[in-house]
């Protein structure tokens, strides 16, 4: 009778015992679950969660790393920017007939030298500084957002299809102004609209000039023929920063040639007239082009590089 009597017991205690696995199954919290707290803080794979989810974006510094960009700008268009001036305008002044080139840049250097101030806040000056600080303060904001998203050090650079296809945007919308400006100031035809294929030639010497100053530089480098004695004094990126950008320039100058003399001679000219006054001033454009370039994606690169490179190291 005792052991009968304890048989319902043990039924009952068989049914509270499968009741709860019942509910436990179906998603009820068991006893010793841990807090979110405790399992944000373990690792998957070495890492938290939480801390991957943090390495996704570069965010240190952000904001001194987009003051560091501008500064960088600003400085290298800075120091380029009066030379830069100086041969536009010469070679502008030239191709017009207004005056030759080499006068046209003693002139300006007398003013520059004598009247400094004066140079430094006219409008050609302020056309040429905006050109450039503007044109490295893409590419620079362009590294830094790659550096952002991608989780790289700020310094790291790029040198693909996105960055020759910003800095040609900026550059070419930049210097087509420029130009438009330079072209009705000191062309010898009175001012008036310039010409759709004009533009469309500046257009095509630009995204040239920007390729080898942009994208140009970090292919070639590796493969320069300098020898250890040379890479004593200049690395094979800064020499490819200066040689490939002034190398351009005998292909990119005829179409700029040619522009200017499609508005200096809008109308029934012949295009073997055109293209006799391109050769005519080619070599000697083309030197002056290269002189230009040097300063401005040559000295300009190199200062705009290493001062963001040295900055950005330091806030990495």
């Amino acid at each position: 009778m005792g052991a009968v009597a304890g048989e319902p017991a043990a039924v009952g205690n068989s049914s509270s015992e499968a009741q709860t696995g019942r509910i436990q199954s179906a998603g009820a919290i068991p006893h010793n679950a841990q807090p979110l707290s405790e399992i944000e803080g373990k690792k998957v794979d070495g890492s938290s969660i939480v801390d991957k989810e943090r390495k996704e974006w570069n965010t240190k510094n952000i904001g001194s790393r987009v003051a560091v960009d501008a500064a960088c700008a600003m400085t290298a268009g800075g120091v380029v920017s009066p030379i830069i001036t100086m041969i536009d305008k010469a070679i502008i002044e030239n191709a017009s007939g207004k005056r030759a080139l080499m006068t046209s840049l003693k002139d300006q250097a007398r003013a520059l030298l004598l009247r400094p101030h004066r140079f430094v806040t006219s409008k050609p000056f302020a056309l040429i500084f905006m050109l450039y600080s503007g044109t490295y303060v893409t590419a620079n904001s362009l590294d830094t957002f790659k550096s952002t998203t991608n989780n790289r050090p700020a310094s790291s650079t790029t040198s693909g299809a996105s960055k020759f296809a910003a800095t040609s945007a900026a550059n070419l919308s930049l210097c087509l102004y420029k130009d438009s400006q330079f072209t009705r100031m000191f062309g010898t035809v009175s001012a008036r609209p310039v010409p759709s294929v004009t533009y469309a030639l500046f257009a095509a010497r630009d995204c040239l000039t920007i390729f080898a100053s942009f994208n140009l530089p970090p292919i070639i480098a590796p493969n320069l023929p300098l020898s250890d004695t040379v890479e004593r004094y200049i690395s094979r990126a800064s020499a490819a920063q200066f040689l490939a950008p002034a190398a351009i320039q005998l292909i990119s100058t005829p179409f700029h040639l040619l522009g200017l003399d499609l508005y200096n001679r809008n109308g029934g000219t012949p295009f073997s007239d055109r293209m006799r006054k391109v050769q005519l001033d080619w070599l000697k454009s083309s030197i002056a082009r290269m002189c230009r370039i040097v300063p401005a994606f040559g000295f300009g690169g190199v200062i705009n590089n290493g001062m963001r490179s040295k900055l950005m190291k330091g806030l990495e």
